[in-house]
């Protein structure tokens, strides 16, 4: 079934577990400065568990074997130190700005497929990911004019490592979304970062306030459908493909940004959304014929 799906298909599944995922950013920005980035991580991840077991648990699910755990065990470990200090940053810099940064991951991912998963890079990803570099380019020069805070700086530099580690993450999730299901990868993944960051809580994390759990749910239920949708469209298309949907989040940004937090949106910024979304139409076409790598079969 994995081979008859249509790459534009898997990368608007992809596309739309962004969307979904940068709603949760939005409540997450709100919980991250309100509480901090770890307690924020710490207590989504733990619903996000509760959820997903339920699921999971539903539909029967089996303990994973030793290979599967093992590639859960590296995205979880990866993934949590990624988005920790992702959203210690988003706390400090406008939500625009911060998904420009992470955009660099992406990118870096195109790379990590070819030497880890043996993908061929095609033309049309590399070409799409230049152009969508570019606009990132363009983002970060206006972004750069308008914020020079101590704050923003160290945001910035939070955001940037946090995006070399989501790379790795993103070619992790293509190995195991083809060793896993959806439902198996998001809940070990969720509860690899819930378990690691426990041990830390009673030093470093603080207990919601009551109108703090409504926001934790929905962000740890918008979380898990997010999860579900990668996971799918990654077991069904090559990381090169599906990366640069990651640039969608952008737009997302913006818009919330600008609704929720009042962030305005420079003409720099708009100019690099427009080379950002040319640049995921470029890498999304369909391959001209040729032989394919055995990790997009």
């Amino acid at each position: 079934m994995s081979a008859r799906t249509s790459p534009v298909i898997a990368f608007a599944v992809a596309a739309a577990g962004i969307a979904i995922y940068s709603v949760m950013d939005t409540l997450m920005k709100r919980l991250s400065i309100d509480s901090g980035a770890y307690s924020a991580v710490l207590w989504r991840s733990w619903v996000g568990v509760a959820i997903m077991t339920t699921i999971f648990l539903a539909r029967r699910g089996r303990w994973p074997g030793r290979h599967a755990l093992t590639l859960h065990i590296a995205r979880g470990a990866t993934g949590g130190i990624s988005v920790v200090l992702f959203f210690w940053g988003l706390a400090r810099v406008p939500m625009a700005q911060s998904v420009a940064l992470t955009f660099l991951s992406p990118l870096m991912a195109l790379f990590l497929a070819a030497l880890t998963l043996g993908e061929r890079i095609r033309r049309a990803a590399i070409l799409g990911s230049l152009i969508a570099g570019g606009g990132v380019l363009v983002i970060a020069a206006g972004e750069v004019q308008a914020q020079a805070s101590t704050q923003v700086v160290l945001g910035s530099l939070a955001i940037i490592l946090a995006s070399v580690l989501y790379a790795v993450s993103l070619v992790l999730l293509r190995r195991q979304a083809q060793a896993a299901g959806p439902v198996e990868v998001a809940l070990f993944t969720m509860l690899v970062i819930a378990v690691l960051m426990t041990p830390a809580a009673p030093f470093v994390a603080a207990w919601p306030a009551m109108a703090q759990w409504p926001s934790i749910a929905v962000a740890a239920a918008l979380g898990s459908i997010s999860a579900l949708l990668l996971a799918w469209a990654y077991a069904r298309a090559e990381a090169q493909v599906l990366a640069p949907v990651e640039y969608t989040a952008f737009v997302w940004a913006a818009c919330l940004g600008y609704a929720v937090f009042g962030e305005h949106v420079s003409l720099f910024t708009l100019v690099g959304a427009a080379l950002i979304i040319a640049g995921c139409v470029v890498a999304v076409r369909r391959p001209g014929p040729g032989p394919q790598s055995e990790a997009g079969l």
